[in-house]
């Protein structure tokens, strides 16, 4: 009998073992699967774009095509979550969030203010982004 329980607990040791993971390669084989990178330098892009054309005199409807594509993207790029690391997911979620926003933001944004709102929430999502990113490449 000593000898069945011992041999089950050394499986159950070796099986365990088997299947551990660390979060380091856990997030890496996230980020690799969701073309993490890539998310990011189209986000940033994006972004800027956004951030550009209301700074300009832009239209409305300049807008509204540049910002519907920032908010296309986020969304795809928020389909990817959560990530494997519960840190790097609530930056990554903040991100998006206030990306969204701006993107929101800056479809409407018919008056001074209105873009500066939406300015505002662009450039903190995209600080969250640069900020989440650096934790992917370095955990």
């Amino acid at each position: 009998m000593n000898r069945v329980a011992l041999a089950l607990a050394v499986a159950s040791v070796t099986l365990a073992g088997c299947g551990s993971v660390t979060t380091t390669s856990a997030l890496a084989q996230w980020a690799h699967q969701s073309n993490f990178e890539q998310s990011v330098s189209i986000l940033l892009t994006d972004a800027r774009h956004a951030a550009s054309a209301l700074r300009a005199t832009s239209t409305l409807n300049d807008l509204h095509t540049v910002c519907a594509v920032l908010l296309v993207d986020v969304q795809s790029a928020n389909a990817a979550l959560p990530t494997p690391d519960s840190q790097t997911s609530k930056l990554l979620s903040n991100a998006y969030n206030d990306l969204g926003a701006g993107a929101n933001r800056c479809y409407v944004a018919d008056s001074v203010s209105r873009r500066e709102r939406a300015l505002a929430d662009l450039t903190r999502g995209a600080g969250e982004l640069v900020e989440a990113r650096t934790r992917v490449r370095t955990t």
